[in-house]
């Protein structure tokens, strides 16, 4: 398992792999070889508590999902573009969680693949391009969603003229604070102003996008009531409201499986995309939307397909 001594180790790395493919802990970084539930071991059987990788959503090395997934191997791993019951048992059990009106789902490989097909489904459904984000968002790293990620577009090439940026509704560091009599509706109206300035650009909208609980932003809790209002005028503007789930869903905020749930029952998104914790860390991802969505996207006479395998599904629907 150990085949090199950590300094061969990062010897080898620094020489093979692109230097922006950065180190935790750069200084001394720490080689790990195996794991087990929520601990990480170094080559010297060091025990670490893994407070970073969010992808693992029951752990590592999960005996039932080592078992489903090696049993899966044995027996057939292909694409979706042939029928197979795992694919929608799961859809089943994803439709199960959320609200009626999502309940068509793409399934893809990652959170940024999540996100890019959301993009192209608000686009399509709304005929608009312009998008609404939020400050210090991160959404994916392929093309398309670093320029829609000012966290990482700010460090590049900068704002595209599509791309709006709406201040983050932190209520403890933010331009708004708990003390504001009706700050949920303070932060909206910073989004009606976007939406005006963009509109006497002749932009038209075709989606706002939102972490439903800003994580590169600083585990920002959203003030209840604010995507309601976004929502509202969002879609006042022809747009619709994207639900960036990738971080922060699956039950990971305590008292809901889903962080947009937070803002109350009666809030529901028009898309909500998730990240490889639906897999925990195997390569699976999804887009949930409404048929409406689907269907205009349908409509293009384009085929979607991505290489989804039947054992990233056995991981979910057998363990």
């Amino acid at each position: 398992m150990d085949r090199y001594r950590k300094e061969k180790t990062l010897e080898m790395r620094k020489k093979l792999i692109g230097l922006s493919c950065r180190l935790f802990f750069p200084d001394n970084p720490v080689k790990i070889v195996r794991a087990k539930g929520q601990y990480l071991y170094d080559e010297e059987g060091r025990r670490y508590l893994d407070c970073i990788g969010n992808v693992h959503h029951v752990g590592h090395c999960h005996p039932l999902v080592v078992q489903a997934a090696s049993a899966q191997m044995e027996v057939l791993n292909t694409n979706t573009r042939f029928l197979h019951d795992h694919l929608v048992e799961y859809a089943q059990r994803l439709s199960d969680t959320l609200p009626e009106k999502l309940n068509v789902f793409y399934f893809v490989n990652s959170g940024s693949e999540a996100n890019d097909l959301a993009l192209r489904l608000a686009r399509q459904y709304t005929k608009h391009e312009d998008v609404i984000v939020l400050d210090h968002a991160y959404h994916g790293h392929v093309t398309s969603l670093i320029d829609i990620s000012p966290y990482k577009f700010r460090k590049l090439e900068g704002q595209k003229e599509w791309v709006h940026v709406a201040p983050l509704p932190d209520t403890y560091r933010g331009k708004y604070r708990e003390d504001h009599k009706d700050v949920a509706q303070a932060y909206a109206d910073e989004v009606i102003q976007v939406i005006d300035e963009a509109h006497k650009r002749n932009r038209k909208i075709a989606a706002f996008f939102a972490e439903s609980l800003p994580s590169v932003g600083g585990q920002i809790i959203i003030p209840v009531g604010y995507f309601q209002k976004v929502a509202e005028y969002v879609r006042r503007a022809g747009g619709i409201f994207v639900a960036d789930e990738v971080q922060v869903g699956l039950g990971r905020v305590g008292k809901h499986f889903w962080a947009f749930q937070l803002q109350g029952e009666d809030f529901t998104p028009d898309i909500v995309t998730m990240g490889k914790p639906i897999g925990n860390g195997h390569p699976l991802s999804c887009v949930a939307t409404t048929q409406e969505i689907a269907d205009a996207f349908t409509a293009t006479g384009v085929e979607y397909f991505n290489t989804v395998s039947t054992v990233h599904f056995s991981t979910i629907v057998h363990s």
